[in-house]
């Protein structure tokens, strides 16, 4: 198996597209065309990190976090990010990485968290809107089921639960085929008058060449007709943050309770206690301070993130229990959500979690007066 293999699969359950305009997701070290000896799925892609690919002979790395995110003028190994890229073209070991794009999916991030703490009835917090395109078509009518099998398969249609979605309507079509033409239907010099049908079909814009090459591979006539228009729909399955519901109310205390306990934490940061009971939850994997009014417009007593600000706690007025759980600890369960991914994909391909803790943040409190300091696993 390629690493192209497996970089495929991975754009094809979070296309590329969907990451945010600061992210740098995807292939970030090696050769696409390489052997995969093994995977080795991580948070962070640190020298560490590199250093347990070599020893478990794996020569993939798959990261949530790019290890570069800036452009880089000279790689010297002068700090960490230089020297895991030394460390890991020294070895030849591939660096992928699957950020905001998988944050952004229905299935993925926030979806892992949601799962964790027991949300019901989730959706998507923050939609994306501009992420859609329209394609109208001109099929005669007795080609429109072979047209529109093709462009089903393709990837067009589906909206949120529903597949193979489109709209029609029959017409006349006219055309007048020139001496170059090789019409399959009429006579060069002729004006010919065709039962047509109009087709409208929506699908993510990502796909667009693969939806424009099966609508021509399909279509009869040498020339086809179709114009695209983008759209300004929100689409609900791909944004920021989830929503969702407990399926048993909690007071505040309950419900920090539960939090830590599912989400295996020692610290939560946190807002002063609510009157009301929690049912409606939001969640944020890493930094989600900027969703804090879409969780508060969205009817949410609680929204669990990570990397508030001092000034932050303060708008959620007492109209929300914020719980600031810490970054590293929001989304360390990912490496659980991609090893299942790709477990089903590449049942017999080694894959293997990373145990390197990339956490950057040490816990310390006082036991019996005695300072103890605690890497969070």
């Amino acid at each position: 198996m390629k690493i192209k293999d497996v970089m495929d699969f991975l754009d094809s359950i979070a296309p590329p597209s969907y990451q945010e305009s600061y992210d740098n997701s995807g292939l970030l070290i090696g050769d696409p065309h390489a052997e995969a000896t093994g995977i080795l799925v991580t948070l962070d892609c640190l020298e560490d990190v590199v250093a347990e690919a070599i020893d478990t002979g794996v020569n993939l790395i798959v990261s949530h976090h790019p290890i570069i995110f800036k452009g880089l003028k000279s790689i010297t190994g002068k700090d960490y990010i230089e020297r895991t890229i030394l460390k890991a073209i020294k070895n030849d070991i591939a660096i992928y990485a699957i950020h905001t794009n998988l944050d952004n999916i229905l299935s993925g991030v926030n979806a892992k968290i949601a799962e964790k703490i027991g949300l019901i009835n989730t959706r998507i917090l923050s939609p994306k809107a501009e992420i859609l395109t329209k394609l109208v078509t001109f099929i005669p009518s007795h080609s429109v089921e072979k047209v529109m099998l093709a462009l089903y398969e393709a990837g067009a249609g589906n909206i949120g639960n529903y597949k193979n979605c489109s709209f029609s309507v029959n017409g006349k079509g006219t055309f007048l085929p020139t001496e170059k033409a090789t019409p399959h239907t009429g006579t060069i010099g002729a004006l010919e008058h065709v039962d047509e049908t109009r087709i409208e079909i929506m699908f993510e814009s990502f796909l667009e060449k693969k939806i424009i090459t099966a609508l021509k591979q399909s279509h009869p006539y040498e020339e086809v007709a179709y114009y695209l228009t983008s759209l300004r729909n929100e689409n609900q399955e791909v944004g920021s943050g989830m929503i969702g519901e407990l399926e048993t109310p909690l007071d505040s205390n309950e419900f920090l309770e539960a939090l830590s306990s599912s989400m295996d934490l020692r610290v939560i940061r946190h807002t002063k206690p609510l009157h009301q009971k929690i049912s409606k939850v939001a969640v944020c994997g890493g930094s989600g301070s900027f969703l804090l009014k879409k969780a508060m417009q969205a009817g949410a007593q609680a929204f669990v993130s990570a990397d508030f600000k001092y000034h932050e706690f303060f708008d959620a007025d007492g109209q929300i229990l914020i719980a600031d759980i810490g970054h590293y600890e929001s989304e360390v369960f990912t490496k659980e959500l991609l090893i299942a991914h790709l477990i089903k994909k590449f049942p017999t391909f080694a894959i293997n979690f990373s145990k390197t803790v990339t956490n950057p943040i040490r816990y310390s409190y006082k036991l019996d007066g005695k300072s103890i300091s605690i890497p969070k696993a």
